[in-house]
């Protein structure tokens, strides 16, 4: 008890801290949170008596409050190593991806022996591209975690971001026996199992993380993309909607909710209620990651300016003479995990998944001068250290393709490091793009709009760079895919995407769905599919709700814009 307050304020506390005491030991920690904010009005000077009011205030959902409380607790108390770990799980439940990372790496600071935060970070700085990192911190998670949920959860995450899928699953599978009520395990487990087509085995997964932690609500999202939902399921399409009203529901967690009641409805074609929960869950992510949309102009300005022709002329002389890497770029939702498939499916080819290495790269790039960023010492570096991140990837390939979609912002940049390499610019209709951009999830990491005038704007935005690398660079080393021609006529787009990328015809590539390798995009179950054409003007069925996304219509007769054929079966 401290001395410094008077008897009958310390009586009041003494009550207060055991009632607070009395709900928690219940279960209740809304009955908690009264007593315990007296009581630190009592003290306020008094960090752990912020943490348990912060904790009860997380319990129970009340986001803002617990951030508010363990901030005073850490300023209170700047070693106060639980207090650090604790607001880095409150700013990650508000979708402040940066202040989480930054609390985690304080709370692991002080005290390096906290698995969940290492844990924690990895998935964190894993979203936002830094694979070493995560890489990094999962293995810490393991070291320090030994034989507890998290050091388990951690070896398996080190190996699923190191692409050794069959030791992760092992861990996994043992995992889950030794303790079956792993929601957490079961997830993950799932997702890899989802990625390899499995999806009868990954839908079981994730109806057992659901039902062992409902506030793991998000993971409908994976749930509903096993297969198509009938009206057979209107339990879980139930369950769903329950889980919207849950207490205590992350962001994060109801973004992706959202974004699977909207792909239910969509399956059921009630298309007006899936576009009601698809502008909820931009709604959702806009609150979370805002998007600056004139910085985004303003950066594609300077790129153009910066990429003439004379400089993009002058790439043979700077760059290295190496073919192996084959660039896969566009707009998310284009084509690219299609096309991957397509190339990765010949024998010489390797897939590299979506690699941040440019997106790293162009940012430095970005930040200097065409003076220094652009010397030959800057773009010998950034070929150094980008085929060895290849070899890596696929050892014994001729070639190895990367599908990070945003690499769109950074051609000129890869042309100069690599004036050989091909860069394969996939494009569709503009309206399908983006209506399957506003469905689908995307970290709120990724500095990107999924609806609204922002996500047209960018499109515009991204449009007039493409135009600008169709000028600029060759023509030899700029292929571009044509998603609707692609699925209309597979074979002539094929063997000319073959052709143009120095490779001798192989059949396997017209069998894309053959392709064993794990997809880690959106698109898992998409691509275990015959290529097909109904996401052809898909747009059609949601016209009346396309708000702002309208815009991006184009002329009848315009690529895109036949009506969609179902697939035979």
């Amino acid at each position: 008890m401290p001395s410094s307050i008077d008897r009958p304020s310390a009586e009041r506390l003494e009550h207060l801290l055991a009632q607070a005491t009395q709900a928690l030991r219940a279960g209740n920690p809304e009955a908690a949170i009264a007593p315990l904010t007296e009581a630190a009005a009592i003290c306020p000077d008094n960090a752990p008596l912020r943490h348990d009011l912060g904790l009860a205030c997380l319990e129970v959902g009340r986001v803002p409050e617990a951030i508010a409380a363990l901030q005073l607790a850490v300023q209170i108390d700047p070693r106060y190593d639980d207090g650090w770990f604790r607001l880095g799980i409150a700013r990650e439940k508000q979708g402040d991806i940066g202040g989480a990372v930054v609390a985690y790496d304080r709370a692991t600071t002080l005290n390096p022996a906290l698995p969940e935060a290492w844990y924690r970070a990895g998935g964190l700085v894993y979203m936002l591209g830094h694979r070493d990192e995560a890489i990094g911190c999962f293995r810490r998670a393991a070291e320090t975690g030994q034989k507890t949920s998290y050091g388990r959860l951690g070896k398996a995450r080190a190996l699923l971001t190191q692409n050794r899928d069959d030791e992760a699953e092992k861990v996994l599978r043992k995992t889950v026996a030794v303790d079956p009520d792993d929601a957490l395990a079961f997830d993950l487990l799932g997702n890899l199992l989802a990625e390899f087509g499995r999806f009868d085995e990954a839908r079981t997964c994730f109806e057992r993380a659901l039902a062992l932690a409902p506030l793991l609500a998000g993971s409908y999202y994976d749930l509903v993309r096993c297969r198509r939902v009938t009206p057979g399921d209107s339990a879980m399409l139930d369950a769903m909607q329950g889980a919207l009203n849950a207490p205590g529901l992350e962001v994060s967690q109801r973004h992706r909710l959202h974004l699977a009641i909207g792909k239910a409805a969509d399956d059921l074609g009630d298309f007006a209620f899936a576009m009601e929960h698809f502008d909820a869950a931009d709604a959702v992510r806009q609150a979370m990651a805002p998007f600056d949309m004139a910085r985004f102009d303003a950066e594609v300005d300077r790129i153009i300016a910066r990429c003439t022709p004379e400089r993009m002329a002058q790439a043979a002389g700077l760059g290295r003479p190496d073919t192996r890497p084959i660039l896969i770029v566009g707009m998310p939702r284009s084509g690219t995990t299609l096309t991957e498939q397509i190339l990765s499916s010949h024998p010489d080819v390797g897939a590299a998944g979506e690699l941040n290495f440019w997106n790293e790269r162009g940012a430095d790039w970005h930040r200097q001068t065409a003076a220094s960023a652009e010397d030959a010492g800057f773009l010998c570096r950034a070929g150094t250290d980008y085929l060895r991140l290849l070899r890596e990837t696929a050892p014994k390939k001729a070639r190895v393709t990367d599908k990070m979609p945003f690499n769109f912002l950074w051609a000129g940049l890869i042309h100069l490091a690599f004036p050989h390499a091909v860069i394969v610019h996939c494009r569709r209709s503009a309206v399908d793009t983006a209506l399957s951009i506003h469905q689908t999830n995307f970290h709120p990491g990724l500095a990107f709009p999924t609806g609204g005038d922002n996500l047209v704007a960018y499109f515009r935005s991204y449009q007039r760079l493409m135009a600008h690398w169709q000028a600029v660079l060759p023509p030899a080393q700029f292929f571009e895919v044509d998603y609707e021609s692609l699925t209309s006529d597979p074979e002539p787009v094929i063997r000319a995407l073959v052709q143009a990328c120095g490779l001798t015809w192989h059949d396997a590539c017209l069998s894309p769905q053959l392709n064993p390798r794990s997809v880690k995009t959106p698109s898992k179950w998409q691509t275990r599919q015959p290529i097909y054409q109904n996401s052809v003007a898909r747009w059609r069925r949601y016209q009346p709700w396309l708000g702002p996304l309208a815009a991006l219509i184009e002329p009848e007769g315009a690529a895109g814009q036949s009506e969609p054929v179902e697939p035979p079966g």
